[in-house]
């Protein structure tokens, strides 16, 4: 029974290509399932779909988001179509199991003029005691570079000083599922890697670092965020992945098309991408109301 997940994951990580991330939720999902059942677990292949319509009625009970109660039935869904295709098994129990349905809700975005004060706080900012001259610089690389190009925050933090093209202004990215993807970087955003390359000496390895020099990781990115957020008054937290949605929003309102933002946003299908259409038409809908004499 423990090999058949043992191989499921290896199965992921090398075959599928799945992130570290994707297969640690995968396992941790697993485990959930194994530890809810407790002594009435006899091993996966006796599990039935009563079974797992309780776990999905159990999880509901919990309070669980919709989102999360899907991620995690998405890992048994993957594992059992798994054991049908690979190891033997004659159907899966879960595929008869039905999801509750998202209830999507609009992403919060950051107008115009909140994303233009937040850009130029780090430079209007003072520079920490403790931390280096360069510090503001990065600061503002990230800012630039999360606004201009729409990059998920682990697409950003992998980035190497190589993926940056300074010519052509694009930077190669590793998105979801290990797919690589050149994406296009505005001026500003050029401008700004440089001047913190400049400033920080940062000429190969890792291109956004810490002060140590290492690789920064999310939970700095997250904490900075908040500080220039503070300072700039914004009243609603504002996640590194609204920055996203700010970009893809938008480029919407300026008249991108929808193809080619779901190729800028590394999305795999475009009903994805189709969600930023109606914040778009709320914002249009909330200007016409305001300003037409007979709205």
């Amino acid at each position: 029974m423990q090999d058949d997940v043992a191989y499921f994951l290896k199965f992921q990580e090398t075959e599928k290509n799945a992130s570290p991330l994707t297969v640690r939720n995968y396992a941790a999902a697993l485990k959930e399932y194994e530890a809810w059942r407790g002594p009435a677990f006899t091993g996966w292949r006796d599990e039935t779909g009563d079974d797992f319509r309780n776990h999905l009625y159990e999880l509901m009970k919990r309070g669980l988001k919709r989102p999360t109660i899907r991620l995690r039935f998405a890992a048994l869904r993957s594992f059992y179509k798994y054991l049908v295709l690979r190891r033997g098994m004659a159907k899966s129990p879960v595929a008869e199991v039905l999801m509750p349905k998202l209830e999507r809700s609009l992403p919060v975005v950051l107008n115009l003029k909140q994303m233009e004060e937040l850009l130029v706080m780090p430079l209007k900012s003072e520079t920490p005691v403790k931390g280096p001259p360069w510090l503001k610089y990065r600061d503002a690389a990230i800012l630039e570079l999360f606004y201009s190009s729409g990059l998920r925050i682990s697409e950003l933090l992998g980035l190497e000083v190589a993926d940056v093209d300074f010519v052509s202004e694009v930077v190669k990215v590793v998105g979801k599922g290990r797919k690589e993807r050149l994406v296009p970087v505005g001026g500003a955003a050029m401008r700004a890697i440089q001047k913190y390359r400049q400033e920080a000496a940062v000429t190969s390895g890792p291109l956004f670092r810490s002060i140590r020099g290492t690789r920064i990781t999310q939970q700095a990115v997250d904490q900075m965020l908040k500080k220039y957020l503070k300072l700039c008054g914004i009243p609603f937290g504002v996640s590194p992945h609204k920055l996203r949605h700010s970009f893809a929003t938008h480029m919407l309102d300026a008249g991108a098309d929808l193809r080619s933002v779901q190729e800028l946003l590394g999305h795999a299908s475009l009903s994805t991408t189709q969600i930023y259409t109606h914040v778009t038409k709320e914002r249009l809908k909330k200007v016409y109301d305001e300003a037409h004499p007979r709205a």
